[in-house]
């Protein structure tokens, strides 16, 4: 009898076997570096121009010193969320991309890792500590009142609209206006001549100090990107100085009664030569008024 013997076929071997995906390997990476670097550029674009609406994400252009104070810590804060952010999702998508399950044994499993532990222990603390410096040195700047501002103005908030007095290079100027909440039945123009005036000299330094005879009300002009509390029987102080003219409209953002939202008062910025002649115009309107009255 004779015996026909059948070669055996080769047994592949593990390590002749190329591992699974591998040929995908640097077109996946390829991608998440292309991602990575479109993330970077639209940050990068973001930044581009600090004062357009986008990058101010949703704050009103700032017409005073402080406002753009405000407008940086901002967008300062929004870019360092946006960063860690971006890290996160990064780690994340790498994550997925390239630790992704490729077969049923489990991978080397680690239960501590000290430097990684003690990372993002310190980063978010490192993260806040910066924050909470940026925030509290600006908001010093921000609360500082000079000590010798050019125009203090009295501010009083009543149901339901402001009066305002106006003290020039520290002497009382005798100038006062007021007037009327906002009529819904008459038009915006007539509206603007019948609510109070709050005028105010462009680059000089103004005080403001708040009270109020009755309940909380607060004091906000939106382009200001700055509000204060006007507290009956104890009043408040701010101090600013506006970097542009022009006319803006101010409101009481305090819930404070039934026409609340008629609580508006007009906010004219003008030069100094301007304010001069309007605190002089007002002087004689004033003294002819209380002349007549005698």
């Amino acid at each position: 009898m004779t015996l026909i013997r059948r070669q055996a076929a080769p047994v592949e071997r593990d390590h002749d076997r190329a591992p699974r995906g591998t040929a995908k390997r640097p077109r996946r990476r390829a991608n998440a570096l292309r991602v990575g670097a479109l993330a970077v550029l639209l940050l990068c674009l973001a930044g581009c121009s600090p004062n357009d609406t986008f990058t101010r994400m949703g704050f009103p252009n700032p017409i005073t010193t402080q406002g753009a104070i405000t407008l940086s810590l901002w967008q300062g804060s929004w870019i360092a969320g946006l960063l860690v952010g971006a890290v996160v999702w990064g780690m994340i998508l790498w994550a997925v991309i390239f630790h992704r399950k490729r077969g049923d044994k489990l991978p080397p499993q680690v239960r501590y890792n000290m430097p990684i532990e003690i990372l993002y222990t310190v980063v978010p603390f490192v993260l806040i500590a910066v924050l909470f410096y940026y925030t509290a040195k600006d908001e010093n700047t921000i609360d500082a009142i000079p000590a010798n501002p050019q125009v203090v103005v009295d501010v009083v908030g009543f149901q339901w609209t402001w009066q305002f007095s106006y003290a020039v290079n520290g002497h009382p100027s005798g100038v006062t206006t007021d007037g009327y909440m906002w009529n819904p039945q008459l038009s915006d123009s007539q509206n603007e001549n019948l609510l109070p005036l709050l005028e105010i000299p462009e680059n000089e330094t103004i005080e403001f100090n708040l009270t109020s005879t009755d309940v909380i009300h607060s004091f906000w002009v939106p382009e200001f990107l700055f509000k204060r509390d006007v507290v009956p029987g104890h009043p408040n102080h701010f101090s600013i100085t506006a970097t542009t003219t022009g006319t803006y409209i101010g409101h009481c953002s305090e819930l404070c009664g039934l026409y609340h939202s008629r609580m508006l008062f007009t906010v004219k910025v003008v030069t100094p030569a301007q304010f001069k002649t309007w605190i002089a115009q007002q002087q004689a309107i004033q003294k002819t008024a209380s002349g007549s009255t005698q």
